[in-house]
């Protein structure tokens, strides 16, 4: 079982960036999926989840109305669709079965001028 994400980068604040999270060995559609990120120094912590069906989403208070997660579960994808960027955004971000059982190896967002 592997969840692999793509997408990270360097941006400058107020830039956008879109992550995708491809699963293998694992049927994201049977999956509650969240995105979770841990900056440098910090806790890892909560960002954003998606129902199995993707009609229910969530989001931490910090990225609320900047970022959007979503699905395609023909694709057996997450994506997570970051705008408006800020510098405290930098982080690894990581793809996570909601049980917190199964976890992507991170991608680097770096927001930086």
């Amino acid at each position: 079982v592997q969840l692999v994400e793509s997408g990270g980068g360097l941006v400058q604040p107020g830039g956008s960036l879109r992550l995708s999270c491809a699963g293998s060995g694992l049927t994201l559609s049977n999956n509650v999926m969240s995105w979770y990120r841990q900056a440098p120094g910090k806790e890892r912590e909560f960002v954003a989840f998606i129902s199995s069906g993707g009609g229910v989403t969530n989001y931490a208070g910090s990225v609320k109305g900047r970022f959007i997660i979503s699905r395609d579960n023909a694709k057996n994808t997450v994506y997570l669709q970051m705008n408006s960027l800020e510098v405290e955004d930098t982080a690894v971000y990581y793809c996570v079965t909601a049980n917190l059982k199964y976890w992507g190896q991170g991608t680097q967002v770096t927001v930086s001028s």
